[in-house]
């Protein structure tokens, strides 16, 4: 089969300059790549993070996006786990080395040479990309492209910061009600936990979203919780969440920074520390959290709410996301089949 020699994707040439709609190559896998036609991805915090240099040494010129969902259209002469035709996720762990003392034992989040889709190789604000065969996902034929996109990065990065929180936890504050927060609320109410929501203040909005999903208690990031919580989970890149959740924390409890990028944490008193509460932070993911978090989704089952906009409108939809203007999480669409289902979906201006 031949395929396009130029594809249409949007181009980030340097950190704050706005992305670039340009035509660029088509990539060509290598042995164990495939070569993936996408129709969605995601846009996500990271994202934000990676535009505005808060995040270092990106790859440059760069193509963002790294919750993909696509088709396979050719693949690598070792390519076993995919076949053409196969619709494929692709995350945020692009590969790891396999080889280093944190890959060999069984902690490949942490490996010391791992690539990252959208930052260190290019992602998916395009209309094909390639990926590693092994470090992609077979997805729950039960969602769209649309609604599965935000669980490549939302939920699996939020599955695994709220596994971290700890098994015992009761009563769960998340601090940042976006894409992962709305995600993985679902799961800790299938799982019979009271979640305590807090947001900006006055973000009327998002403490009613967050009530409407089964949230006990909604209200400002300002405000202490009616009762203490067991654990929180920050997604909020806000260095000044991590005293405020400790303070609303019970004895025991477990804080955990959900970002890859938080501004700085202020000095707090010991005593918000003090008998044994632990803070914590997440540091991308492994496969088997996604396959777990994957497994989990469709039994709950997890509903995503996004708000679709056009390839074009890539610019758009992270101005949006930083203004704070997304309910669920913002996604990109590109050859979408007809037939999808359109799920719970806003379409951008």
């Amino acid at each position: 089969m031949k395929f396009p020699d130029k594809m249409q994707a949007m181009v980030l040439e340097a950190p704050k300059q706005p992305l670039q709609a340009q035509e660029v190559p088509v990539p060509h896998p290598n042995p164990d790549q495939v070569l993936v036609r996408v129709h969605a991805c995601a846009v996500c915090r990271t994202d934000l993070h990676v535009f505005e240099g808060e995040l270092p040494n990106p790859k440059l010129p760069l193509i963002l996006g790294h919750q993909i969902v696509g088709t396979v259209i050719q693949v690598g002469d070792r390519v076993e786990r995919f076949r053409v035709g196969d619709r494929i996720g692709i995350p945020w762990l692009a590969s790891t080395c396999g080889r280093c003392r944190y890959c060999q034992r069984g902690q490949e989040n942490l490996c010391d040479r791992p690539l990252f889709t959208g930052y260190t190789v290019d992602g998916g604000y395009a209309e094909y990309t390639v990926a590693d065969q092994r470090y992609g996902f077979h997805l729950p034929e039960t969602y769209s492209d649309i609604e599965v996109a935000p669980l490549l990065c939302a939920g699996l990065i939020g599955y695994r910061s709220y596994r971290l929180a700890g098994p015992n936890t009761e009563r769960l504050g998340i601090y940042g009600f976006g894409a992962a927060a709305h995600i993985i609320l679902q799961i800790a109410v299938y799982q019979g936990k009271q979640v305590y929501a807090f947001t900006r203040p006055g973000d009327i909005q998002a403490q009613t979203f967050a009530r409407q999903l089964g949230a006990v208690w909604a209200g400002s990031s300002t405000e202490l919780p009616p009762k203490l919580l067991d654990a929180a989970i920050i997604f909020a890149p806000v260095g000044s969440l991590v005293p405020a959740a400790l303070a609303a924390t019970a004895k025991g409890g477990t804080v955990v920074c959900g970002g890859i990028h938080m501004s700085d944490i202020p000095s707090f008193p010991y005593r918000l520390l003090w008998e044994e509460r632990v803070i914590r932070s997440v540091a991308n993911l492994t496969r088997q959290d996604g396959e777990e978090f994957l497994a989990i989704a469709p039994k709950v089952p997890v509903k995503t709410t996004v708000q679709v906009f056009s390839l074009q409108q890539a610019q758009d939809a992270l101005e949006r996301l930083r203004g704070g203007e997304v309910q669920g999480a913002a996604v990109l669409t590109l050859f979408e089949e007809p037939a999808q289902r359109e799920g719970n979906r806003e379409v951008g201006p």
